[in-house]
């Protein structure tokens, strides 16, 4: 809403220098008012001036504040997505050293696994030669006794 406009007077008002001297002495009143007049007009262009001076320098400042605090927002969200880059390269990285490392373990547990099958065999193997000697021991003893009988 706009505030209500008071009339303008339409009576056409000499200016001072259309004024003569007689105007200005028989008319001091009239002299007085006009005088009024100007410096209203004077000290309201003055302030019109001032208003618009002190608006635009008022919106320079809030744009400049405006701006910082873009900045300022802008700065940590730019970095929040730097590390978030960093974070996610140093995933797909520990992800592909997190496979080697499993591709390895599993040929470990299958390497240690071969060797204990060999180990079991060759442990099964000593039993069964300890055996067959046991055996053959007790057949050259069976033979011995025999043949000295």
């Amino acid at each position: 809403m706009s505030s209500p406009r008071r009339p303008q007077a339409r009576a056409r008002v000499k200016s001072s220098p259309e004024m003569n001297q007689s105007d200005l002495q028989s008319g001091s009143l009239e002299a007085s008012l006009l005088r009024l007049f100007n410096d209203h007009q004077n000290a309201d262009i003055r302030l019109r001036e001032h208003t618009e001076k002190s608006k635009k320098e008022a919106i320079k400042s809030a744009s400049r504040v405006s701006d910082l605090l873009v900045e300022a927002v802008n700065g940590d969200v730019e970095e929040c997505f730097v590390n978030e880059k960093r974070i996610e390269v140093e995933i797909r990285a520990l992800k592909a050293t997190i496979l080697r490392f499993g591709k390895q373990t599993n040929q470990w547990l299958a390497s240690t696994h071969a060797i204990n099958n060999a180990i079991k065999e060759i442990g099964d193997f000593e039993n069964w030669m300890k055996t067959m000697e046991l055996d053959c021991k007790s057949i050259t003893a069976a033979i011995s006794n025999i043949h000295q009988s």
